[in-house]
């Protein structure tokens, strides 16, 4: 799979829910196996739907220390009121890293790969990765998290890595 990157409309719209994942199992399969791909060629630690063209409520996570997870349609039921400043990066926005202050846990409920469902409080790392992947279902990026000057910043450098990319294909 492809990773769309910061410019691509796609980012910006929201995911559908899925309604087949009973009905199309070996698809389903397959297109977990790809994102499941596509997140360890990227070296990260999650990837959305939507980060991929893939216009679906589903994201995988697989951050170190626990097992690898595949959510549809996941719901975010509860977030703690303490939070916590990490820094982040995205797939689709290669180069840039920013610290951004999230819940530090979350209660989440989805659907996995089965189509079973269930219920997972996290936290630390993990709760991030739930919280950033579950922003690209709603069409959210995590530089939409910073203060006004440090999107504007962040929106620069964007800019001059994509002006550095240009001037190196030609």
């Amino acid at each position: 799979m492809e990773i769309l990157t910061f410019g691509n409309d796609l980012l910006r719209q929201k995911a559908e829910p899925v309604t087949d994942i009973k009905d199309k199992p070996l698809q389903w399969d397959d297109i977990i196996q790809k994102m499941f791909n596509t997140l360890q060629k990227g070296n990260g630690v999650g990837l959305a739907g939507p980060q991929t063209g893939l216009m679906q409520r589903i994201f995988v996570t697989d951050v170190e220390g626990d097992m690898p997870r595949v959510f549809i349609n996941p719901s975010i039921v509860e977030t703690s009121q303490e939070t916590t400043k990490y820094e982040e990066g995205c797939l689709s926005i290669p180069g840039v890293w920013a610290d951004v202050v999230r819940p530090k846990t979350v209660k989440v409920q989805a659907w996995n790969e089965k189509g079973r469902p269930f219920t997972l409080e996290a936290s630390g790392l993990l709760a991030r990765v739930i919280l950033h992947e579950y922003d690209h279902l709603e069409g959210v990026l995590f530089i939409d998290r910073l203060s006004e000057l440090k999107q504007k910043r962040m929106l620069d450098k964007i800019a001059k890595l994509a002006e550095k990319a240009a001037k190196a294909k030609v």
